[in-house]
Formats: structure tokens, C-alpha cells, sequence
């Protein structure tokens, strides 16, 4: 019964991406890859990999009383985004003990520009589909809209032209929105995720670039 089920829900798919014509085929490649782009963001920005809630607390601890050994701040590094920004202020001070603040506040902003990068990734590609899509099925609907018209061009009237184009115009417009809405839904809920996270970084930055000060002074 469930088989049954998939191949009639697998025929109606087919035979609307028969009825759509081509100009869903770039639709259909948007939607797969909006997709992936989405599973890869979740995965990516997951909160254990960006900025642990405990990780300042546990860099401040391990680095109390003199800067750890290049194991621990390389196991620092690789932990998450927030682990390298602090791991970078810790090399910095072994590898110039002397180093002004400014000079050690600059490094910290520099690695943490580079980590923000990663964290927007591919969510200026999401963006571009969510904003391609309706523009894409608005080109089927004008292909369409012209099938139409090629039909009844001469004075002639062909109910299957007219179906068809019809049916183009339709579904391309449907399917467009279908595959921007939910790219700029989840467009959104990762720039608002990437925005938290970078705030996050910079006054946890802020706060290990004090702590490092005072170890340097003691």
C-alpha cells in the first residue's frame, strides 16, 4: 500500500514537471541546492562548534597563572570559532611577550574577521536564490503567457496550446515561490544566528584581551 502510495505521488510529480515545461529545471537545480546549503548551514552553525558556553570561563581557568602549553592552545583552537579567536591571543603573547595592546587587540580582531567569515558562508548563495526564484518562475510565466498567445495567434484556437501554456505560466510561478520562501526564511534565521554568534565572539574577545593584559602584567 505505502508503494503504491510513492509511485502515484512519484507520477503526479512527473507529470507537473511534464506540464511545467523547461524553464523548472533551474527551479528544480535552486530548490536541491537551497537545500543543501540549508543542511550545511545547521550543521555549521551549531553552537557547540561556534562558541561553547563555557569555553571563556575554561580558557581564563587553564591560563590563570601563565600561558598554557602550545597543546593545549592548539586543542584550544581546533575546539570551535570562539576557541581559535583565543587560542590566537595566547600564541600571540608567548611569541611576543612584549607586545603593546593595540598591537594584541588588532590580532584578536583579525582572527575574529576570519571566523566571521566562515560563519557567512554560503549565506549570500541562499540569499541569491531566495531572491533568483521568484524572478525564475516569473520567466516561466511569461514563456508561457507567450505559448498562449503563439496558439492563438492566426485567429486559431488549440485547447491543448492554450492548456499548456497555461500550465507553464502556473506552476513555474508556484514553484518559484515555493523555493523562495522557505530559502528566505531560513536566510534570515541564520543571518540573525551568524549576527548572535559574532556579537558573542567579539565581547568574549574583549574580555580574554583584559584577562591577558593582567597576565601579562603579573
Amino acid at each position: 500500500m505505502a508503494a503504491e502510495k510513492r509511485k502515484s505521488g512519484e507520477r503526479i510529480l512527473f507529470s507537473i514537471i511534464q506540464a511545467a515545461g523547461w524553464p523548472i529545471w533551474p527551479l528544480i537545480a535552486c530548490s536541491i541546492l537551497a537545500l543543501a546549503l540549508i543542511v550545511e548551514r545547521f550543521v555549521a552553525l551549531k553552537a557547540a562548534k561556534v562558541a561553547p558556553a563555557n569555553l571563556l570561563q575554561e580558557a581564563i581557568s587553564v591560563s590563570a597563572h601563565g600561558v598554557p602549553s602550545a597543546e593545549v592552545v592548539n586543542q584550544l583552537g581546533q575546539n570551535s570559532s570562539l576557541g581559535e579567536v583565543l587560542a590566537s591571543g595566547l600564541r600571540t603573547i608567548t611569541l611576543e611577550p612584549r607586545i603593546s595592546e593595540a598591537d594584541l587587540r588588532a590580532t584578536l580582531e583579525s582572527t575574529g574577521r576570519r571566523e566571521a567569515q566562515k560563519l557567512e558562508k554560503y549565506l549570500t548563495a541562499l540569499a541569491t536564490i531566495a531572491s533568483a526564484a521568484p524572478l525564475l518562475g516569473l520567466l516561466g510565466t511569461v514563456i508561457g503567457m507567450i505559448e498562449i498567445f503563439g496558439s492563438q495567434s492566426g485567429g486559431g484556437n488549440n485547447p491543448s496550446m492554450l492548456a499548456h501554456g497555461i500550465s507553464i505560466a502556473l506552476y513555474n510561478t508556484a514553484f518559484g515561490l515555493m523555493v523562495a520562501i522557505p530559502a528566505l526564511i531560513f536566510w534570515r534565521y541564520f543571518r540573525s544566528r551568524v549576527d548572535g554568534y559574532l556579537l558573542t565572539l567579539e565581547l568574549s574577545a574583549e574580555q580574554f584581551l583584559r584577562h591577558l593584559n593582567k597576565l601579562r602584567r603579573s
